[in-house]
C-alpha cells in the first residue's frame, strides 16, 4: 500500500513537472503544489483517458501519462484563471 503511495507521489511530482514546463507563463510554486497538481492532474486526466478507452481507472500505461500531463495543464489553467481573478 506504501509503494502505492510513494509511487503516486512521484508520478505526481513528474507530471507536474512536465505541465509546468509545458505551460507558458511564470507558476510560482513549490515541490509539494507542484506535486499535488501533478496528481489531482493524474488523476483527472487518466479518469478521462481510462473511462474511454475502457480501462481500469487507476491502470497505469503510457497513454495515462499523457492524459495526465494534459489533465494536469487543465489543472493549471484553471488555477492561473483563478489566481489572475483574485489579483485584480
Amino acid at each position: 500500500m506504501i509503494v502505492l503511495v510513494l509511487t503516486w507521489i512521484a508520478f505526481g511530482l513528474l507530471v507536474g513537472l512536465m505541465a509546468r514546463a509545458i505551460m507558458p507563463g511564470r507558476q510560482s510554486m513549490g515541490l509539494v503544489p507542484t506535486t499535488l497538481l501533478g496528481v489531482v492532474g493524474a488523476f483527472i486526466g487518466g479518469l478521462i483517458g481510462n473511462l474511454l478507452v475502457g480501462q481500469s481507472v487507476l491502470a497505469l500505461h503510457p497513454a495515462s501519462f499523457i492524459g495526465s500531463v494534459v489533465g494536469a495543464l487543465i489543472v493549471l489553467a484553471i488555477v492561473g484563471m483563478g489566481s489572475r481573478r483574485l489579483a485584480t
